[in-house]
């Protein structure tokens, strides 16, 4: 059973930054075909997509209301996917899952086929 866990959410004062960590289980997941991708959601919305990489080749897309100020970013090695978030404003404030999806299929809710647990961000202004 795959297994993603977050982590490096927190309370930060507008303007400052974050950087969340995804580490994946290694188990039955062969991440050659696929993408990662952290999304976000809060209480009483849908799940946001924010940003996705393709895994063996780092391909990357943003959505518009991050791009410029969050970067993805991810360790071959260690299984896990960052996500570097700065100039933080308070409309970023939303629980912050990470999620693995197929490599062509277009980054979206739909697409996921495992769901990390999620860490919490807040931002303060």
């Amino acid at each position: 059973d795959v297994q993603l866990v977050e982590s490096g959410g927190g309370v930060v004062q507008e303007g400052e930054s974050l950087r969340l960590s995804c580490t994946a289980s290694e188990s039955e997941l062969s991440f050659t075909w696929r993408a990662m991708a952290w999304f976000r959601q809060v209480p009483g919305a849908e799940r946001e997509w924010i940003s996705c990489i393709s895994w063996n080749d780092g391909i990357k897309n943003y959505a518009d209301s991050v791009r410029g100020r969050f970067t993805v970013s991810r360790d071959m090695e260690k299984n896990t996917l960052f996500l570097q978030m700065n100039t933080l404003k308070p409309n970023d404030t939303a629980m912050y899952y990470c999620a693995v999806q197929p490599k062509y299929a277009p980054c979206s809710r739909s697409n996921v086929e495992y769901w990390g647990r999620g860490t919490q961000v807040t931002v303060s202004s």
